[in-house]
């Protein structure tokens, strides 16, 4: 749009000495200006005091007033301030002083009278006067006065002056037409869009290394930054690539689980490649005006291929991203139209381009097929969950700033946390750092680490007033878990076990696996099984009764069951996979398409499921009761000592069973948890 609203009109050609005294000021701005002073000078005649025109009326002294109060020929007075105003009960005759000016209004007599018109010019007949008075000497008596004499007496508050009550009527509507000549002087009476910026893009830009993360900063992720090192070595050296006919990908799509350091990838491939980088929100495309988003996403190309080489980082693109035509009846228009841009601009860029886009997400399952295919995002790079070594470099990296003591292993901590994050090992070294500082020390011990690593999984301890009974049947729930975790050769060890309330669980059982593990077997989910249903199976064994502690452990178990039985093929079913509510994330799709099996074999399934879990309560019977001494014993120390760590608990229930999965050396009284059961 042009910066004008109304552009000013140009002089004929030729006449380049014409000037143009309206140019930065719009034709509606002219109309505005002329309209304010109208109504000025129509409220300044409104307003202004008026005398009555049938009463003739001038300023007397002081002295005269007096005089005719006491000759009783006033007949009201009103008192304002120290004006006196008031009217004569018969007209007086009035000669002004010569030379004084008088401000007074009189009828206008006959132009026949021409005497009578003479003698109106030097004498007037008053019917009504203005006095002052003297404020500075007073005058007690003159109330009395006016009693004796039976004159009608009105008092007003003093007025205000004309120019002041002019400025408090007038000054917020003046100020409201210079603020409105300045919006159209500035063309912000334009279209909507135009005038809040609406259409322009929101992404945050950064120059080269302004980032502050280069690859060194990022751990965890050496192969997602092996195929990254690529688009820098592009960004740095583009005529290489273009010599040999080489097109670099147009679009990189980081895809991992959150936490999982996506988003501090692109920045380091910025910082690394010293370009301009543009960051921005998938969900600040998206606004309440259809079109707005098409126009950010043009908006953000445009600025990114005017600064190229140069990087777009679109953050949680399924936000905008997701499949067309998903769902049920309701259809989002302006995401639509706003993916179709993104798609069209992506597709549109020469060969020669040398912009990049990155983005990334958690759900590449529900984005449209269109954005995934060869020409707009052509590479997927895989952000996955860090293994040992990378946890151990995440570590160092999130430490060097904090004072840790010599104790605090790293080795010991990463082994300690297979499946967690870079966000969850960040997050966990400053829980670390904050307990420390809570309990008033200088450096932050290994000690913190593991109160740290509790708190983040479990939850911080409750104080809850359980009855004795209560904490019977939590004690015996927990080492029914325990025990047949320690007796299961393909369990993970358990490290800990409490009777604490901690976040929503009355109780929890603590497992650490010995490595990190990518590919599970069918004995050990069978295990797990197990143990899930330890706890319940406990209580039936026990008291003869069950309680809803178990909860959590059904639950999970049976989701467990259900995978095993329709995606990994571990049952009498065979090789045979199922379609799953879980992997059709749009309720539209699911319903249209429906299930690809029968009736008759879903409840096959659930036969299968249930036989599944019956199998393994049996085996967990089964394995209780032929402990049922040692797990007696490990309820009575539970109710003691609340918390009992790895020795104690291979002190009460003695070796586990010979070829059973080892856990790492963990010093000191408490382990590090990775895998919980909860009553």
């Amino acid at each position: 749009m042009p910066e004008k609203l109304f552009p000013p009109s140009t002089p004929p050609d030729g006449d380049s000495s014409q000037k143009k005294p309206d140019k930065d000021i719009p034709a509606s701005a002219w109309i505005w200006w002329v309209l304010l002073l109208a109504l000025l000078v129509w409220n300044v005649f409104v307003f202004w005091p008026q005398g009555n025109a049938k009463t003739t009326v001038a300023d007397i002294p002081y002295s005269e007033f007096i005089h005719q109060v006491e000759k009783g020929n006033v007949s009201q007075v009103e008192i304002q301030g120290d004006r006196i105003e008031g009217e004569f009960k018969s007209p007086v005759a009035w000669t002004p002083p010569s030379g004084e000016w008088q401000f007074f209004y009189r009828p206008t007599p006959p132009a026949s009278d021409e005497a009578n018109q003479h003698k109106t010019q030097t004498t007037m007949q008053l019917h009504a006067f203005r006095t002052t008075y003297p404020a500075v000497v007073g005058d007690d008596a003159l109330m009395q006065l006016l009693r004796e004499y039976d004159v009608e007496v009105v008092v007003k508050p003093p007025a205000n002056p004309v120019w002041l009550s002019l400025l408090v009527q007038w000054l917020p509507l003046l100020l409201f037409f210079v603020l409105l000549a300045w919006m159209t002087n500035r063309g912000m009476m334009g279209q909507v869009g135009n005038a809040f910026n609406f259409g322009k893009a929101r992404a945050r830009r950064y120059e080269g290394q302004s980032t502050g993360v280069t690859f060194d900063d990022v751990a965890g992720a050496e192969e997602a930054k092996q195929d990254l090192m690529e688009v820098v070595d592009f960004l740095r050296h583009p005529q290489k690539y273009h010599a040999i006919g080489a097109r670099i990908p147009h679009g990189v799509l980081l895809v991992g689980p959150p936490g999982t350091g996506k988003t501090l990838l692109a920045k380091a491939v910025a910082g690394e490649a010293n370009v301009p980088f543009f960051a921005i929100s998938a969900s600040e495309f998206v606004e309440m005006f259809v079109g707005v988003g098409a126009s950010r996403v043009r908006d953000l190309f445009a600025q990114a291929k005017a600064a190229a080489p140069s990087i777009i980082f679109i953050d949680e693109i399924d936000a905008v991203g997701r499949r067309r035509g998903a769902g049920v009846g309701a259809v989002n228009d302006e995401r639509e139209q706003t993916l179709n841009q993104l798609l069209v601009e992506m597709d549109g860029f020469d060969a020669d381009e040398e912009v990049i886009v990155l983005a990334a997400t958690n759900r590449p399952d529900v984005l449209d097929p269109a954005l995934l295919r060869p020409g707009r995002f052509d590479r997927q790079v895989t952000v996955g969950l860090p293994d040992y070594r990378g946890r151990l470099e995440i570590l160092k990296i999130h430490t060097r700033h904090l004072k840790v003591a010599e104790d605090v292993d790293l080795s010991i901590i990463a082994a300690a946390t297979p499946g967690f994050s870079g966000a969850d090992l960040a997050n966990l070294c400053n829980e670390a750092a904050l307990t420390a500082a809570r309990h008033d020390r200088q450096v932050v011990t290994m000690n913190d680490f593991y109160e740290a690593q509790d708190k983040i999984i479990l939850g911080g301890a409750r104080t809850l007033l359980l009855s004795e009974e209560d904490r019977r049947v939590i004690a015996y729930h927990e080492g029914g878990h325990t025990v047949v975790a320690w007796f299961s050769k393909e369990a993970d060890p358990v490290i800990k076990v409490t009777i604490i309330p901690r976040g929503r669980a009355l109780g929890v059982t603590e497992q650490l696996p010995g490595k990190d593990q990518y590919n599970l077997s069918k004995s050990y989910l069978l295990a797990r099984l197990a143990v899930m249903l330890g706890g319940r199976t406990a209580e039936e064994i026990v008291f003869d009764e069950i309680t809803t502690g178990a909860e959590n452990d059904l639950v999970e178990a049976t989701k467990l069951a259900r995978r095993m039985v329709t995606r990994w093929g571990m049952s009498e079913l065979g090789l045979v996979a199922f379609q799953s509510d879980e992997e059709q994330p749009f309720l539209g799709y699911e319903l249209a398409t429906g299930r690809d099996y029968s009736e008759a074999t879903a409840a096959r399934i659930d036969r299968a499921i249930q036989r599944l879990l019956d199998e393994r309560h049996g085996y967990a019977a089964e394995l209780i009761q032929r402990h049922r001494d040692k797990l007696d014993a490990l309820a009575q120390a539970l109710l003691e000592h609340e918390t009992l760590d790895v020795h104690q608990l291979e002190a009460i229930l003695g070796p586990r069973p010979e070829g059973a999965r080892t856990t790492p050396a963990i010093p000191g009284a408490e382990g590090i948890p990775a895998s919980t059961n909860r009553a």
